[in-house]
């Protein structure tokens, strides 16, 4: 019978049976029934009498993307977006899923690194221990979620437990080109104790009505949320209030290297899990969501979390390094050649982010919800960090920036010049920012 169909189809010259599109397409007849039955490639033709599917030869090319992205790893449920487009926009959409997967390939490949570095110091600390066997434990630390409007304050810590470095890397993918201190192994105790001076900042803006962004500068956390849509500024509040102490674990005692790692990775779902509760409860949460640029601190050490396009910066030995890597198409595109920083300030898609924490309904101007990035940083005495959504960065350049995060002498100051700047440049959009300084702990 199917050599009888496959004979008709090829007299009529216009439908084939599956056995020869599976041919042309170089699918299987069980692919193709598969993705007839999820939506994604539905037969031309379907006999009612015995079912069987008859495929027209103008659909190959279709087929063929179909295996072509399976082929790169694309779950189905956006291949079906994206067979759906026109050729521009399929091709828009494969970028931003590529870049993606390049972003979080990276993070990963940082977090073998830090692993490889982190078991070498302890198994050269054991070894140096008669009789040792050279095995250790990871604890993790837990969060929970919460919700409250845009916050900005000042803050200072000291605590017992200095900076430590023993293989500090930079990356692309972690901190930025030529940054110092990217997530190496945060190794045995110092004798300095270090503190924090910090201060956050947030504002409207001199074109929006609302304020989405959000800030938070705190004894044990420094973060900066900028929020999009109709729930935009619940997000960054819900993002932020679930990072503060009290939700992941940040006790008086300094933890561990391996006890932050995880207790990143246990606030980085929570952070997560708080927007999209929060997103859920709005009018609208289609496209709502938020960024979150945050860091925390334990006394000795300080863990980096990131998602989307507001940043982190390091003010040391006065040059001035981006550390975190920014989740956006026009990103990907600077990264792989194909547009230039100065095109990119005006590219049509500069607003669209691979990578944000939103809801579970997702649209422009997000491609895909996904976890935050998160890594270790060395903290040294003298060292300046700057956090900003992009109501800044995206405004001021970094000559600009640094000039401004080096004349300031405290804090305090240097948010009201940061802002002042972005109001400069016209204000078109809510500025955020957080500066802090590690110092001496007896300089407090």
């Amino acid at each position: 019978m199917e050599r009888e169909g496959r004979a008709v189809g090829a007299a009529s010259g216009e439908l084939v049976t599956i056995g020869e599109f599976a041919r042309l397409s170089r699918l299987s007849a069980k692919a193709l029934r598969r993705y007839d039955e999820l939506g994604l490639l539905r037969p031309a033709l379907v006999d009612p009498v015995n079912g069987y599917r008859y495929y027209d030869p103008a659909q190959v090319e279709g087929a063929r993307l179909v295996a072509w992205l399976r082929r790169i790893g694309m779950p189905l449920s956006r291949i079906g977006r994206i067979v759906a487009l026109d050729a521009g926009a399929a091709a828009v959409e494969i970028r931003a899923y590529w870049a993606r997967v390049e972003a979080e390939t990276a993070a990963r490949r940082d977090l073998a690194m830090y692993l490889v570095d982190h078991l070498s110091a302890e198994g050269r600390a054991m070894s140096r221990i008669p009789g040792s066997t050279g095995s250790t434990g990871n604890a993790g630390g837990t969060g929970h979620a919460g919700g409250t409007g845009n916050a900005a304050g000042t803050g200072r810590t000291g605590s017992p437990g200095g900076a430590e470095d023993t293989g500090s890397r930079g990356g692309r993918g972690s901190s930025g080109s030529g940054a110092p201190g990217g997530s190496g192994v945060l190794g045995g105790p110092v004798a300095v104790p270090l503190a924090i001076r910090c201060a956050a900042l947030t504002d409207t803006g001199a074109v929006r009505t609302t304020n989405q962004d959000a800030a938070f500068a705190g004894p044990r956390l420094l973060a900066v949320a900028d929020g999009f849509g109709e729930g935009g500024a619940e997000a960054s509040a819900a993002a932020i209030e679930s990072l503060k102490p009290t939700a992941w674990g940040g006790g008086d005692g300094a933890l561990s290297a391996a006890d932050l790692l995880n207790a990143l990775e246990d606030t980085a779902d929570s952070a997560s899990r708080a927007v999209r509760d929060t997103v859920a409860r709005c009018a609208d949460p289609d496209g709502s969501g938020t960024t979150l640029t945050a860091m925390l601190w334990t006394g000795s050490r300080l863990g980096l979390v990131h998602i989307g396009d507001s940043r982190a910066y390091l003010l040391r030995g006065g040059e001035l390094f981006r550390i975190t890597h920014d989740h956006s198409l026009v990103q990907s595109m600077i990264d792989d050649g194909s547009l230039s920083r100065e095109e990119a300030a005006s590219h049509p898609g500069r607003a669209l982010l691979l990578k944000a924490l939103v809801g579970e309904a997702r649209s422009a101007p997000v491609a895909v919800a996904s976890r935050p990035d998160v890594r270790l940083r060395e903290v040294l005495a003298g060292d300046r960090y700057l956090l900003c959504s992009d109501g800044l960065s995206a405004v001021v350049d970094e000559a600009e920036l640094r000039a401004a995060v080096i004349a300031a002498e405290a804090p305090e100051e240097a948010v009201r010049r940061l802002v002042g700047l972005a109001h400069e440049a016209g204000g078109p959009d809510n500025v955020a920012c957080v500066v802090a300084d590690v110092v001496v702990a007896a300089e407090e």
